[in-house]
């Protein structure tokens, strides 16, 4: 494990509640742009961090890939590596592989990060669908020796995280010369977890990012529910159970993110109580069947998949979240000075309500500001 709190901080050991900054940012069409906007945009959220851990996520970042699995994987030590690789040949046809190119920056005690292209191999896969066997071996690889954990697993996308500024990662992983239609960035300002490169943000599984300002203090139950459902939880960060939580309710169980939002940022008993019978019934039902799953404290996430970009907090909106939309572009973030650095003159910009979730899609160049609840 590397040292927490070594890197210069105006901060030093103290905790800030209100920290950690998020921002997101997507071409509506699906047209790929590069990182000079969103690392501008995160990086004007400066005093929301203390250098401890920063990220991104991109989408569309490997068109010649796009049909392959892009692992991003993260080595502690050779010997991991080398364990891994054995487990990765024997799971996967493995089209390609790399160390992910990186330059000097101001980042601490750096890992290797590598990437594979991969497919799964056919005849081992039995029952299972490609994206339930990839699952599988990424909770194996991030649970074999604890030296080596998966930052993306997903296609034609990938994760970069570590600790540092988040203009600091994007100078370490040479970010400048990638392009991608979807980013969502993080700043992270640890609390009660550590901020080590594996607990940097986003946090990834498959198709599903997330970053995450806030403190989920349900941590406990919400992972005692994923690992019943075959997710391990190992990057010491309560921020990781989102991401699991919406593959789970999203892509295993097609639950629209309406029902979702009601799920993970459930009402209230007593305004359920107030609402027609029908509907509290329904609310009821979910409270009672995933109520393992409420994210319990206060919380702004970001959540992208392809084609799709949601933003969402708890009830009581104790964490802030602004969005905007300009032309094709539409963005989500922490504040609205990141967006209007970047888009000074907005078609719209609004702030969400609590508990209820705002989505971009693609395509269709369509914003759906609030669903259903």
């Amino acid at each position: 494990m590397y040292s927490l709190f070594t890197l210069n901080s105006r901060y030093g050991d103290d905790k800030d509640f209100d920290g950690c900054a998020i921002f997101g940012m997507m071409n509506l069409q699906g047209k790929r742009f590069p990182s000079r906007e969103p690392v501008r945009a995160i990086s004007n959220m400066h005093e929301r961090g203390n250098g401890l851990g920063g990220g991104f996520a991109l989408y569309g970042l490997y068109p010649e890939h796009e049909d392959d699995y892009a692992l991003h994987i993260m080595y502690l030590n050779k010997e991991a590596k080398e364990k891994i690789e054995k487990l990765l040949h024997k799971s996967f046809e493995v089209i390609g592989c790399e160390e992910i190119p990186t330059k000097k920056a101001n980042v601490l005690n750096p890992p290797k990060v590598w990437r594979y292209f991969v497919q799964p191999i056919v005849e081992k896969m039995s029952t299972k669908t490609a994206d339930d066997y990839v699952l599988e071996k990424v909770m194996r690889i991030n649970t074999e020796t604890g030296k080596a954990f998966v930052l993306s697993s997903g296609k034609n996308m990938g994760v970069f995280k570590g600790v540092g500024y988040p203009d600091d990662i994007s100078e370490f992983f040479c970010l400048e010369e990638y392009e991608a239609y979807m980013w969502i960035c993080h700043g992270r300002f640890p609390t009660n977890t550590p901020g080590w490169w594996g607990g940097a943000h986003p946090f990834n599984i498959l198709d599903w990012s997330v970053v995450h300002n806030g403190e989920l203090s349900s941590y406990g139950i919400n992972r005692d529910f994923l690992e019943m459902h075959g997710y391990k939880c190992t990057m010491r960060t309560d921020t990781e159970v989102l991401a699991y939580a919406f593959d789970l309710l999203m892509r295993k169980q097609k639950l629209p993110i309406g029902i979702v939002s009601s799920i993970i940022a459930a009402p209230f008993w007593d305004d359920i109580d107030k609402m027609e019978p029908k509907q509290a019934q329904i609310f009821r039902a979910l409270r009672q069947t995933y109520g393992s799953l409420l994210m319990n404290g206060p919380f702004s996430v970001i959540v992208a998949r392809h084609g799709e970009m949601i933003g969402l907090t708890d009830r009581l909106k104790l964490r802030p979240l602004s969005a905007g939309i300009r032309g094709d572009f539409f963005y989500l973030s922490s504040e609205e000075s990141a967006i209007r650095l970047v888009s000074p003159f907005l078609d719209k910009s609004w702030n969400p309500r609590g508990g209820e979730p705002v989505v971009a899609r693609l395509k269709i160049g369509k914003l759906v500001e609030v669903l259903a609840k």
